[in-house]
């Protein structure tokens, strides 16, 4: 697992092709992640799970160890063959897919969903670290932009595929389906090149794991942009995750037929979350072309005009006329804004260190954000109702901008290293 990376390509279409392939996973990746939560109301009347459990199947039984692991994997991207490392985690996370169709509890259930974070956390801090060797400062957040455009992909196609599924073959199939897809594409992955690493001698020899790790250390206090950076995604994250919980509250408080909820919401989170998506990062490189903390300052600005957007939403009821509206602006910036903040980690991060600085960021968002915001959520969601959980969620977004406006203004007195 040690093969040379090729050297860095300097033409236009090879990036793109990459890109393409890259984003290509992170749908197949999030259709898989976002399953449990789209086929929660038939999972809470088969299985008998409460909203917390399911927040707990979405979160802390699948993001614990997909965020501890996503530092380590991102050190292994900084040292080994990328795709390779990428290749294994497709084949763990889908047969852990499959055998996901066979639980018959809470907590078989949740043992497959480890599994699937062990698999899945190859994948984000080589793809991205990849992305970062190939395009220019001025073009990674729209190219981050768009392989994130795989999560409203990915759940858009997770809802059409239970909508249309579930209700015929069961639940259990669509697990199998998505399983099978994914271990056939193991075999393609394995065909990737390697990008070569962006200001590295190929020479370079390995670091060990604890000077990556000492490395690391002094980064955060050299840096300490990347640790506020990692702070505001992780706060950012945990309204996103809370809003995962949108289709169960559909259904149970907004009345809607479940089939109904579940194609209307993969319309609303394809066009939305992609339109969402590729505006942010183009508004964001733009900022970013124009000052060295614009990327950060427009993350920002785009948050404090949604999130008040997301409140209205969850307070409307279903046949308000800015019910659908308000719902299109909430999922475009709920699904938009990880490209702009991760382009802005891969940019503070120094030459050969940017997978393992993803990865620390990844850590933070996943293990701060995504495992609480559906747990604390659904926990609100039992004892009082799923809008007050989702509101609450959207409070502790809105927090996310001090820690965004520092780390511009310390990022506005140092640009940062970019070979």
């Amino acid at each position: 697992m040690t093969e040379q990376p090729q050297p860095v390509d300097a033409e236009p279409r090879p990036a793109w092709r990459l890109l393409a392939a890259l984003t290509g996973l992170n749908v197949l990746a999030y259709v898989d992640r976002q399953l449990i939560v789209t086929l929660a109301p038939l999972l809470m009347e088969d299985l008998g799970l409460t909203r917390a459990q399911v927040g707990l199947l979405v979160g802390a039984s699948f993001i614990v160890v997909f965020a501890g692991l996503n530092l380590v994997l991102g050190a292994a991207a900084d040292r080994f063959s990328r795709p390779r490392l990428i290749a294994a985690g497709l084949a763990v996370w889908s047969v852990a897919t499959a055998l996901t169709g066979g639980a018959r509890s809470f907590a078989q259930m949740a043992l497959m969903r480890v599994g699937v974070g062990v698999g899945e956390a190859t994948l984000s801090p080589a793809a991205l670290s990849m992305l970062g060797d190939r395009f220019p400062a001025h073009r990674l957040g729209l190219a981050n932009s768009i392989f994130y455009a795989g999560i409203p992909l990915g759940f858009a196609l997770s809802f059409l595929l239970a909508g249309w599924i579930g209700p015929w073959l069961g639940w259990r199939a669509c697990f199998v389906i998505l399983g099978v897809a994914g271990v056939v594409a193991v075999a393609a992955v394995t065909l990737m090149k390697d990008p070569g690493r962006r200001g590295v001698a190929t020479d370079t020899p390995r670091a060990t794991a604890g000077e990556l790790a000492r490395a690391l250390g002094r980064i955060l206090v050299e840096r300490p942009a990347i640790g506020l950076v990692s702070l505001a995604g992780a706060l950012l994250a945990f309204t996103s995750s809370a809003s995962q919980h949108t289709i169960t509250w559909l259904v149970q408080e907004r009345g809607f037929e479940y089939s109904r909820a579940a194609f209307l919401s993969a319309g609303m989170v394809a066009v939305g979350g992609l339109l969402g998506n590729l505006a942010v990062g183009a508004l964001t490189d733009w900022g970013r072309r124009r000052h060295p903390a614009g990327r950060l300052v427009g993350v920002a600005i785009l948050a404090a005009v949604a999130l008040p957007v997301a409140a209205l939403f969850y307070r409307l009821p279903a046949s308000s006329p800015l019910f659908l509206p308000a719902w299109f602006v909430a999922q475009g910036w709920m699904l938009g804004w990880f490209g702009p903040v991760l382009a802005a980690l891969d940019e503070l991060a120094p030459p050969g260190r940017r997978a393992t600085v993803l990865g620390f960021g990844l850590l933070a968002i996943n293990l701060l954000g995504v495992a609480t915001g559906p747990w604390v959520a659904g926990l609100i969601g039992d004892r009082v109702s799923l809008t007050a959980g989702l509101l609450v969620a959207l409070g502790v977004g809105a927090l996310a901008l001090v820690p965004l406006l520092l780390a511009a203004r310390l990022q506005s007195h140092r640009e940062p290293e970019r070979v």
